[in-house]
């Protein structure tokens, strides 16, 4: 997934709210989001990456959202492991237990961030980050390739307007979702003035510097939104995609905390 904007605590309706995009070369074997149970027996809603088995977005029963997007590096150094197993893991452990782990070998994944978030405020740990581990709280905060909060054009573009959208919330989670599918399909790209240099070429830069992303062999594969209502109420869209932005299966889940 490159593409993560989330708000916490920004609106009475829905204390927690999250919009992502998972880019990904489109060859790449993936089942769409369904219930299914990870390896230590835990339930999870995700989708799952057929090559490695694990996953890039997963919520449980209780509402708790994990997510983990990769660091674009030029020259990137190859993990032991892959780094799917990061958000079943982050599901499954305390986030004290996680960090210890990750600390102990930083170099078991190649570059990652990895979020853990609740209503009442979540977690951010990267291998690329100086001072690893941090708590996050109220807030709209966005994600995509690089560090937390890192200014990107498109990250800066989908978090004012996630953040916009969810300040007008009102109690139906439905026209909600049905905007923010809408905002996570913009195809602007940035300026080149305002692009970052990541070590993978202009041209490349440029690919990627709209929040979706169409191509014929890599671009977005699943834009997802969830929300959490301050009744418990989880509701989870997920638009599936093809090349050049063909429009998929549509998969919505709701249930009671």
């Amino acid at each position: 997934m490159c593409l993560i904007a989330f708000a916490i605590g920004q609106s009475p309706e829905f204390p927690l709210v999250v919009a992502a995009n998972r880019d990904e070369f489109f060859r790449r074997p993936t089942a769409a989001m369904d219930w299914w149970q990870d390896n230590s027996g835990q339930q999870i809603l995700a989708g799952q990456d057929l090559e490695s088995g694990g996953t890039w977005l997963a919520v449980n029963t209780d509402g708790t959202v994990t997510a983990v997007t990769n660091v674009r590096e030029g020259s990137p150094e190859a993990g032991r492991q892959s780094r799917g197993e990061l958000p079943l893991n982050a599901l499954r452990l305390s986030t004290r237990e996680l960090q210890s782990s990750l600390d102990a070998e930083p170099g078991r994944y190649a570059g990652f961030n990895l979020v853990k978030l609740t209503g009442l405020g979540g977690w951010y740990y990267s291998n690329r980050d100086a001072h690893p581990g941090r708590q996050v709280f109220r807030g709209v905060y966005g994600l995509s390739n690089h560090l937390l909060q890192t200014p990107w054009p498109k990250l800066l573009r989908l978090r004012k307007a996630v953040g916009h959208c969810v300040e007008q919330a009102r109690q139906d989670p439905a026209p909600l979702h049905k905007q923010l599918l809408s905002l996570l399909q913009d195809t602007t790209p940035a300026p080149d003035r305002s692009l970052p240099d990541t070590g993978v070429g202009m041209e490349t830069e440029r690919f990627l510097s709209s929040p979706f992303i169409v191509g014929d062999h890599y671009g977005t594969r699943a834009t997802t939104v969830i929300t959490l209502s301050r009744q418990g109420q989880v509701s989870v869209t997920e638009q599936s995609w093809g090349p050049n932005a063909t429009t998929l299966e549509k998969r919505q889940f709701a249930w009671q905390r």
